[in-house]
């Protein structure tokens, strides 16, 4: 096994190795001797660790240091100083200041630290005239001249250890043609971007120039060739591909833990806006981290706990009578079994109240949909309305195999088929499947279009917030009240 640190974000990828014994081919090996940062002899290598973790850790630090250091030297008091180094440091958190950048430049950032300090200038000076009736206008204009030196600073050393090579990111480019060598121009020209490119992806049937980096393989490779080549980022440049393979191939790289980047179609025309990154005067769009790879998506998994135990306990009377009038109904066998898809494409056993009984396994692995099913008794089609045969998932979600809010689980059988039909359908097991979720407050529940239930469900992980889980379980609630399903 492979054990990969991710530079940007910190987290481990464990990946499969060639199994020992197997000899390598030449352009194997000579991926495996590319883009390895601080390599024995490279300069500074024992410095790297500064930024193993990204640079979010050094500014949040920067930031309470001159907070701290500042009300000290003005004599002010603990909980002044206290105040200060949390507002001031929480607020330029919040605001994107610490987020990892090529072109760090406090001219740049300059109008961002006055708006953010100003609104937390607001916030320290209304406090401080609340609990100590005293307004302290000084201190916080000194604190801004104390972020604004220390932000001068740490971006300062930043691009000092990406140009020395202390940091640098191995990076990928997708295309081999004028596009990709103008951004290999481009970082050659900037090293102080800290992106080291190592080799192009391209169609190896195409009639190229010789590059100026190696030739690495085809975009269908692109997977193990990250993992080969270690690489922290990828530029989509050029490379031939249809929008819906780019599209897949983006989705398997943000598997790899790697940072994306587009170089817009016209560049030359397009404005480099707030939350986008250029290379001297090119200009990249950088594609949102996935969700799944954020801290709050930890914070998602501690709510599925939480709700499910409490709600499990809650609703424990209603889950008995569920339970005994399903058990008057439809006999022995209360708690329905089946095996459904999860995340990463692994099997787990859904539990739900029993609504009817299926002739054998075959069919209940294969029957698509049952509303319509002669043997479905009054209780059965009350709880299936009501969504009340869901309820044992509860359990599933506090065990870890589910989460409240994601894409529906489907049995391997149609798992296997959607997979064939419908473009992007695998892409929904790249996280915990759900209760409920996008797609099915969108009414595509039961025998609805699956192709439609599949981009809901890729827009709810490219969008994922911890509000629009909120916002699903709260429609959700609504619904079974005004929409109850069949």
């Amino acid at each position: 096994m492979t054990v990969i640190r991710d530079s940007y974000h910190p987290s481990w990828t464990v990946t499969p190795s060639k199994p020992s014994g197997t000899a390598l081919k030449p352009d194997d090996a000579a991926r495996r001797s590319l883009g390895r940062p601080n390599e024995p002899g490279r300069p500074g290598g024992r410095f790297a660790p500064l930024l193993r973790d990204g640079v979010r850790p050094l500014f949040l630090t920067g930031d309470i240091v001159a907070c701290v250091a500042t009300a000290l030297v003005m004599h002010a008091s603990v909980a002044s100083s206290t105040g200060t180094a949390l507002i001031m440091a929480g607020l330029f958190a919040l605001g994107g200041m610490n987020r990892s950048r090529l072109a760090l430049s406090v001219l740049d950032d300059l109008p961002r630290i006055i708006r953010l300090w100003l609104v937390g200038s607001a916030i320290f000076v209304v406090t401080s005239e609340m609990f100590s009736g005293s307004r302290q206008l000084k201190l916080v204009f000194s604190v801004l001249v104390a972020m604004i030196l220390m932000r001068t600073v740490l971006y300062g050393l930043v691009r000092h250890l990406r140009t020395k090579g202390v940091v640098t990111h191995p990076t990928v480019l997708v295309g081999s043609g004028a596009r990709a060598q103008l951004i290999v121009d481009a970082l050659r020209d900037h090293p102080e971007t800290g992106l080291r490119a190592v080799g192009f992806v391209d169609m190896l049937s195409l009639d190229l120039e010789a590059p100026s980096i190696p030739m690495l393989g085809e975009p269908t490779d692109l997977s193990e060739i990250l993992v080969d080549s270690q690489a922290r980022a990828l530029v989509l440049a050029d490379g031939g591909l249809g929008d819906a393979d780019v599209v897949s191939l983006v989705r398997k790289c943000q598997r790899q833990r790697c940072e994306v980047f587009v170089l817009p179609r016209l560049h030359e025309i397009t404005h480099v806006a707030d939350g986008m990154d250029a290379i001297g005067d090119v200009p990249l769009v950088r594609l949102r981290r996935s969700a799944y790879r954020s801290p709050s998506w930890r914070v998602k998994r501690m709510f599925d706990v939480a709700f499910s135990a409490v709600a499990l306990v809650l609703l424990s009377p209603l889950l008995a009578i569920v339970a005994l009038a399903v058990r008057l109904e439809t006999g022995k066998g209360v708690i329905f079994r089946q095996q459904r898809v999860g995340r990463n494409g692994t099997s787990f056993e859904l539990m739900k109240f029993r609504s009817l009984k299926p002739a054998d396994e075959i069919e209940s692995q294969t029957n698509w949909n049952i509303s319509d099913d002669d043997r479905l008794g009054p209780i059965g089609r009350i709880i299936r309305k009501t969504s009340l045969d869901e309820l044992p998932q509860l359990f599933n979600i506090l065990r870890g195999d589910m989460s409240l809010v994601g894409p529906r689980p489907e049995r391997p059988h149609f798992v296997a088929q959607f997979g064939q039909l419908y473009t992007g359908y695998a892409d929904r097991h790249r996280v915990q499947c759900g209760l409920t979720g996008w797609a099915q407050i969108h009414g595509l529940r039961g025998n609805t279009s699956i192709d439609q239930r599949a981009r809901f469900d890729n827009f709810y992980i490219e969008n994922w917030t911890l509000w629009l889980d909120i916002k699903i379980i709260l429609r959700t609630v609504v619904s079974i009240f005004t929409k109850p399903g069949s």
